[in-house]
């Protein structure tokens, strides 16, 4: 039986969206896979590494990962649970015009020089949007369209999202503690917790990450816990559980931390996706 379920959720030639979810039963390195045109996956339950020659990336919901047509790639679940993720291919003329040349390679082929960036709460919300209203079926083909052009715009973006820029020491020791971060997002981690399984001291941790993602460790933790309550709103009938279950000490907490970052309250945007 496949480790994959892939449901395609919008298909019309300009734009091709499709829900991909992974068992994460490959614990090491596959074998290796490419593709037959440029996708930009946007992950937003669970984790899983990507390894592009020697360079690795942690996918989790505040990445975007671009995979680039014929280059090979090898993909691992170092932590259990699988992933999924919202997979979009762009018509290459269109990708042109939302894509900053300075991302690019250079040469005749579309090929993006990093294979991640992180991305803004915004393109969360809009992720949210656009899979909850695809697989619903409430979002009709024009405005499911320009919601996924808006995002990988908003993705893309020089102002609305940030490619790290670190050694590649500094990365992995910061990879390590996403890693971590994402092995149990309710447990309320602390800094000597985090920095004992990375190797290094809280301190040291703290400048390292802050330096390569542009963000505190707390914040980028709290990002993903958000995401993935943006993940279950469509499921969860109780929002009280819902913040509890991700760790928020009460649901005025859960509330108000959901609305100072994505703009509205939970409850709003449940009713927004359930229309």
């Amino acid at each position: 039986m496949s480790q994959f379920k892939v449901e395609t959720l919008l298909d019309t030639g300009t734009i091709r969206v499709r829900d991909v979810v992974c068992s994460g039963e490959c614990r090491h390195r596959s074998a290796e896979e490419c593709t037959s045109a440029t996708h930009l996956v946007f992950p937003y339950r669970g984790v899983f590494v990507r390894h592009v020659g020697r360079n690795d990336a942690v996918a989790e919901a505040n990445q975007l990962l671009s995979f680039n047509r014929d280059e090979t790639y090898q993909v691992s679940h170092p932590v259990e649970g699988g992933d999924a993720c919202l997979d979009l291919v762009i018509e290459e003329e269109q990708l042109r015009e939302l894509v900053s040349r300075e991302q690019l390679r250079s040469g005749d082929i579309l090929a993006f020089r990093r294979q991640r960036r992180r991305i803004d709460p915004r393109a969360q919300a809009l992720v949210a949007l656009l899979r909850h209203g695809l697989s619903r079926k409430l979002a009709e083909t024009l405005e499911a369209e320009t919601l996924a052009l808006t995002l990988v715009r908003r993705s893309l973006g020089d102002r609305t999202s940030h490619e790290a820029g670190a050694s590649a020491g500094r990365q992995k020791l910061v990879d390590r503690a996403k890693l971590i971060l994402s092995s149990d997002l309710s447990r309320r981690w602390t800094l000597a917790e985090i920095a004992a399984e990375v190797g290094v001291s809280p301190v040291y941790l703290t400048q390292m990450f802050q330096q390569v993602e542009a963000m505190p460790l707390y914040r980028y933790h709290l990002r993903l816990r958000l995401a993935r309550a943006l993940d279950l709103l469509g499921s969860y009938e109780n929002l009280t559980t819902l913040g509890m279950d991700l760790g928020f000490s009460s649901h005025s907490h859960f509330s108000a931390t959901f609305k100072q970052v994505y703009g509205r309250t939970p409850a709003e945007f449940q009713r927004s996706i359930r229309r």
